[in-house]
């Protein structure tokens, strides 16, 4: 079985680390920046034995770097949604049907099954541009529930409140998943009470409005919505793969994905138990990096749940002198 059919069937946390060495150690050849970054930090790969002595590339890379396998050829080239003028994140994707595989099945084990809910996006910022990795996966969602409902909207917003209601009218199962920012602006126009609509948010405000903690941003939503729980979805330009949060602030992972935590002060540095930087393990990510340090903070809980408590500021990333190489 090669590396990424072996992704999708793991069933234990020692064939987890299994296959996280294994693609390390693929990655470390095959990954030049990957392996220039190992270098710098004096990891040897012979080393490398348990999960924890693997380094964790900063995710600035994505901005300064073409990240792929040498003998890789990159699909397509998702981009991060940034504020005018900044350099953005890219990331470039060798196998699209490993992505579309991950997804969907993350999608369908948090969501019960994409083809009997109707799908609403409300993604403006990201449809605006080309090569969002959200739009992508949620279009093709969309196209996996096979319904008529399903769909995208842009700016009408008086289009989407009528769908909402006939939906609800008819007792239909829906997911309405939005960019924050647009969720708000929604209902500011219309309160609603909401019985069959699950409202999951992605991302945050896109400079769009005032950043909210989430807990304050969840209390708006449950509020405007009538709903009494706010689902969200956590991944990024970077990844493959995704964790989901049900409603209680509580993110999971599938289960080739995993999220640890390092030391605020001493980048290579493992903690547990409390605040710390976020990084992620995405075995998806196997022609890329699977190995990520993330500008997130989060905490990992005993059963792998996590939370996020916040973002380092630009003066608190700690890289190397590889990234203005």
């Amino acid at each position: 079985m090669n590396l990424a059919n072996k992704i999708f069937n793991i069933l234990s946390e020692k064939e987890f680390e299994n296959l996280a060495l294994e693609i390390f150690q693929y990655q470390y050849k095959e990954v030049k920046v990957y392996q220039q970054f190992c270098d710098l930090l004096k990891v040897n790969p012979t080393n490398v034995n348990s999960l924890n002595k693997i380094p964790f590339l900063p995710i600035q890379f994505f901005k300064s770097h073409k990240i792929i396998a040498d003998n890789k050829k990159h699909k397509v080239v998702f981009s991060s949604s940034g504020t005018t003028g900044s350099i953005l994140s890219k990331h470039y994707v060798h196998d699209l049907q490993l992505y579309k595989n991950g997804f969907t099945k993350t999608f369908n084990s948090f969501m019960k099954s994409s083809n009997e809910i109707t799908i609403l996006a409300l993604l403006p910022n990201y449809l605006e541009r080309e090569g969002s990795s959200l739009v992508f996966m949620v279009n093709e969602l969309i196209k996996q529930s096979n319904n008529i409902n399903s769909g995208f909207y842009l700016n009408d917003l008086s289009s989407l409140i009528q769908k909402i209601e006939y939906l609800e009218n008819n007792n239909r199962k829906t997911l309405l998943v939005g960019v924050s920012y647009a969720l708000l602006d929604l209902i500011e126009i219309k309160k609603f009470k909401l019985k069959n609509t699950i409202i999951m948010e992605t991302g945050g405000m896109k400079g769009r409005r005032k950043e909210m903690i989430k807990k304050e941003l969840h209390k708006t939503l449950k509020d405007g919505f009538g709903v009494s729980s706010i689902y969200s979805e956590y991944g990024m330009t970077e990844l493959l793969s995704q964790a989901y949060s049900c409603g209680d602030g509580l993110f999971n992972c599938p289960p080739w994905m995993r999220v640890i935590t390092r030391d605020t002060e001493e980048a290579q540095s493992l903690i547990l138990n409390k605040t710390g930087g976020i990084n992620i393990v995405d075995l998806a990510n196997i022609y890329s990096c699977s190995f990520i340090a993330t500008q997130d903070l989060g905490k990992v809980n005993k059963d792998g749940s996590f939370e996020i408590m916040g973002r380092f500021d630009d003066s608190d990333i700690r890289g190397c002198n590889l990234m203005i190489q």
